[in-house]
């Protein structure tokens, strides 16, 4: 029986929508123009210096797509065109500081454990235990959200956390739960806690976080076939900033978009070592269409869940494609380290002594961190996520057609699916 209930809109949500789409005829209807949203940012910072490897196309194309397919309503506007100025401004302070501070970019990059596994496969509560460990640098929500400091007269100091950009993550956090929410049950989103670094390589435009949230297919097509490189090697001078601003031993990272892209981390990262969780294909996809559909939700009113899996389904099966291509030749295996969800899942301490094995092993006040944050944040503390195959319009042969080179390694690798 198919659950639908992941389609139903906030009935506030809907009503402001209705009262501001009627009023475009008298002029509302955001702008979405590239001119107009660069010429925002340098407004809201005082700057105007984007950095000489400011690259327009990529800008260019998303506004197209999402002008010409995304069919956005009133809000999605709003928070897309939010959501482009403040990239656009971080960019704008971020070369303001690389100039000011020319130190920032003279250092190594800290070594970095990052974590690859597909969406709905543990990520995000792998990465958020190991950030207990204090020489574990990770990017907490408010620091994604905006990576460089709003005044330009920050200086590193003891006090690292920035009240103002903890102020603007929660009134994020805020809008999601007015807008979907459900959504907390599937991810749960802190303000305090670790999140995704993909927004590091959003500050490029190059990165698959818009056709996560949009119906975007010509700009996602167009992504798929360019060299990412622009977006990885800036998004290393924005952690240079981050590590000079609190220092630590390593970087854990984790975004499911790096399976896509395993020879740029090698390329522009040092000293790395990947983390992959896996889980049943059956549970993980449906699991993340299910959160896809709630990301849709937030900006169109033209969600079709069968589309969203047509799209994300081949895309999985691409992703994981790259990963495995990789992995599995010029002796890549080595540098990657499998976690299985139901085993992190049943016991977390002995997975994470797993991980720990390639830094000397755990210790007691780690293993005490550890339980303590897991007793602060059980499984299913927002509540059961509810999804199946069903919902979209799936059966297991549609997965199977994509990702059986997945499946196939997994089986060998664990003895089941």
């Amino acid at each position: 029986m198919e659950n639908r209930t992941f389609l139903k809109r906030p009935l506030l949500f809907r009503g402001v929508n209705l009262a501001w789409k009627a009023a475009y005829p008298l002029g509302s209807r955001i702008k979405l123009e590239k001119d107009d949203l660069i010429s925002r940012a340098r407004k809201i910072t005082g700057l105007t210096y984007l950095g000489a490897d400011f690259w327009d196309e990529p800008v260019d194309r998303m506004l197209r797509s999402i002008n010409e397919e995304a069919n956005l309503h009133p809000i999605g506007r709003f928070i897309t065109r939010e959501r482009l100025v403040s990239l656009i401004s971080i960019r704008l302070r971020a070369e303001y500081y690389f100039k000011k501070h020319p130190e920032i970019l003279e250092q190594e990059l800290y070594p970095a454990w990052i974590i690859v596994g597909l969406q709905r496969t543990g990520t995000t509560k792998l990465q958020r235990m190991l950030a207990v460990d204090v020489n574990h640098r990770v990017i907490p929500s408010w620091e994604v959200i905006n990576p460089m400091p709003l005044n330009l007269d920050f200086k590193p100091s003891g006090v690292y956390e920035d009240p103002k950009r903890i102020k603007v993550a929660r009134m994020s956090v805020k809008a999601v739960e007015l807008m979907s929410p459900g959504f907390f049950a599937i991810h749960p989103i802190d303000a305090m806690q670790p999140e995704e670094d993909i927004l590091m390589l959003d500050v490029s435009f190059l990165s698959t976080t818009t056709e996560a949230m949009m119906n975007v297919p010509s700009y996602a097509a167009w992504l798929e076939q360019t060299d990412q490189s622009p977006a990885y090697e800036y998004a290393v001078k924005l952690f240079k900033f981050l590590q000079w601003v609190k220092p630590a031993k390593r970087w854990v990272l984790k975004t499911p978009h790096h399976l896509e892209f395993p020879h740029l981390i090698t390329k522009y990262f040092n000293d790395v070592k990947f983390i992959w969780p896996h889980r049943n294909i059956y549970e993980s996809v449906p699991s993340y269409l299910s959160m896809l559909t709630y990301n849709y939700m937030m900006f169109s009113d033209d969600v079709d869940e069968r589309r969203i899996a047509a799209h994300w389904v081949r895309k999985t099966g691409y992703m994981l494609e790259q990963a495995l291509n990789f992995r599995l030749r010029d002796g890549n295996g080595k540098n990657f380290l499998d976690i299985y969800y139901k085993d992190l899942i049943a016991d977390s301490i002995r997975e994470l002594g797993r991980i720990y094995s390639m830094d000397g092993g755990l210790n007691e006040p780690l293993i005490e961190g550890f339980k303590r944050h897991e007793q602060e944040h059980p499984h299913l503390k927002h509540g059961i996520h509810q999804y199946s195959l069903g919902d979209f319009g799936l059966t297991e042969t549609d997965i199977d057609r994509h990702t059986s080179n997945y499946q196939d390694f997994i089986k060998e690798h664990y003895g089941r699916k």
